[in-house]
């Protein structure tokens, strides 16, 4: 029985792997055609991120909040349900604690943050009531409802912050918010740029990992995500874990807006989550960590290294710190080759029941 286990661990790890290898591969094409050598290049992408130790510490900086978008996704793509938008949650959580970061700052830090870290958390539930609600009720398909908020988010963000005199700050030389109070900013430790946000992030990701591995709702989430209409007829409140899991994944999503405010921004600007995105990045994070929460954790720092490592890259080599938008976007392509090792998986799984293990 081990044995059928390990073959299954096996097929599934490979079926990850894959696509790292292909994009690395490829991507020594182009560090080549810069005339730089791939294996140097790798050695100081990884070296410089992962290990050095300050470089690790802000590898783990930068891993924190996308471990909560990937958790953010996870929970709610295990039970079958595609909250998309976890981009437009974590935004609206930073524009929310921008303005009461920098309208609060004269208290003192020991309450103000804490306070905007649960008002982020809030924001990001109240973001997720709508395609909850209508999912929920209606039957509404909610990724179409979730992608296009996102949209309207976005738009209504950037007017607020580009034409409202209460929002926007006219000494900044861009579209800025206010810059929130040195009360409001979680402190980094030492010289480096890791602050307690990441511990904070740790806490949850462990509160999760035993909500989705070893909880009544995470066997809830499994059974919804692998029949929906099964798990309704044996007499499970759909509807109401409908609304559960989607406000769990807002949740989430705005603590991650929170606190990558709080943490790295200090002002909410129109590129406030990057490109392309936390949320988006969060995606291909679940996909690659299989949507489970070891792999969510494993996933978010491989992706933070690159992005650590690409400024070593651009200082010590030729090659343009582009190459790892590069690398990341042959990951997302090859992801598909996931599907290809499908029936592989599927026969595996036949010979693990077969032989008297669940898979």
């Amino acid at each position: 029985m081990k044995k059928w286990i390990e073959k299954l661990k096996l097929t599934k790890t490979l079926s990850t792997l894959t696509p790292i290898l292909i994009a690395f591969l490829i991507g020594a094409v182009a560090i080549i055609l810069a005339k730089e050598s791939p294996f140097n290049t790798y050695y100081i992408l990884i070296s410089k991120s992962l290990f050095n130790i300050k470089g690790l510490l802000k590898t783990l900086h930068y891993a924190a909040p996308l471990i909560l978008s990937g958790l953010a996704i996870a929970v709610s793509f295990k039970a079958g349900l595609f909250n998309m938008g976890i981009e437009g949650q974590i935004i609206s959580s930073g524009f929310v604690v921008a303005m009461l970061g920098y309208r609060l700052a004269s208290l003192p830090a020991g309450v103000l943050i804490p306070l905007l870290l649960l008002v982020g958390i809030i924001v990001g539930v109240i973001m997720a009531i709508l395609p909850a609600f209508l999912k929920a009720k209606y039957n509404v398909n909610e990724m179409v409802v979730t992608l296009l908020l996102n949209y309207a988010i976005y738009s209504v963000l950037e007017y607020l912050t580009s034409n409202v005199a209460f929002f926007r700050d006219p000494s900044s030389g861009y579209v800025s918010t206010y810059v929130i109070g040195s009360n409001a900013i979680i402190s980094r430790i030492g010289g480096s740029k890791l602050t307690i946000f990441f511990f904070i992030v740790m806490i949850v990701f462990v509160v999760m990992y035993f909500v989705m591995k070893r909880s009544k709702l995470g066997f809830e989430i499994n059974a919804m995500g692998k029949n929906r209409s099964f798990s309704e007829a044996t007499g499970m409140e759909i509807q109401k874990k409908t609304m559960y899991i989607m406000l769990l994944s807002g949740a989430l999503a705005g603590l991650a807006g929170a606190g990558w405010m709080m943490a790295e921004k200090f002002s909410y600007t129109l590129d406030f989550s990057g490109t392309p995105g936390l949320g988006w990045d969060g995606m291909l994070i679940a996909l690659l960590g299989g949507h489970t929460p070891i792999g969510i954790l494993v996933a978010a720092i491989f992706y933070a290294a690159l992005k650590t490592g690409a400024s070593s890259v651009a200082i010590y080599t030729s090659v343009p710190a582009e190459i790892i938008i590069l690398l990341q976007a042959l990951i997302v392509l090859f992801l598909s080759i996931k599907f290809f090792s499908n029936k592989k998986t599927k026969k595996v799984k036949k010979e693990v029941k077969a032989n008297g293990v669940s898979a």
